[in-house]
């Protein structure tokens, strides 16, 4: 593949994401304003995914609720805005929905438990098992994992699919 074939590639790539970003951000908008709620729209592009934030400064409060216990109102508006995304486009998407910052916090707690796993599996040398994880949080623990320089792997069957750490 020559230069020019894999910038043009990285352009389609690039001008397809962000297309699935302005997708999702006119369903998110809609959603808003039916449910009566402030909130201002972030797009950016990560690797091979779309990510849109919903923020807001004066209503996080108000933005808890899109949220909902750990996640998981969050996971399922996620899903909706793909379909949504999916139902414009023909394409599956990958977009990764963030709201007041919850996904963000939750990456940080999620590589912070990911490098004591690390810690514990090297002192111990035996595997160290987690609880039971949603697929987002499953890939940020075993990212952390491998940049400590050790391997991990999910096993178990959704819901209770969980990460092991190996020494």
């Amino acid at each position: 593949m020559t230069d020019t074939t894999e910038a043009a590639e990285g352009t389609d790539t690039l001008t397809r994401l962000e297309q699935e970003g302005e997708i999702a951000a006119d369903y998110l908008e809609g959603l808003l304003d039916i449910a009566d709620l402030d909130g201002d729209i972030d797009m950016d592009v990560e690797g091979e995914r779309a990510l849109v934030s919903i923020i807001s400064d004066a209503h996080t409060r108000d933005l808890q609720k899109l949220v909902g216990h750990d996640g998981e109102v969050l996971e399922a508006l996620q899903e909706l805005t793909r379909l949504a995304v999916h139902r414009e486009t023909g394409d599956r998407s990958r977009l990764m929905l963030d709201i007041a910052g919850h996904r963000a916090r939750k990456r940080e707690e999620l590589t912070e438990l990911g490098t004591k796993a690390v810690e514990e599996a090297k002192s111990a040398g035996e595997p160290v098992k987690l609880r039971p994880m949603t697929p987002f949080e499953r890939k940020v623990v075993h990212d952390a994992v491998a940049a400590e320089g050790l391997r991990s792997e999910s096993e178990g069957e959704e819901p209770n699919r969980c990460v092991v750490v190996l020494p």
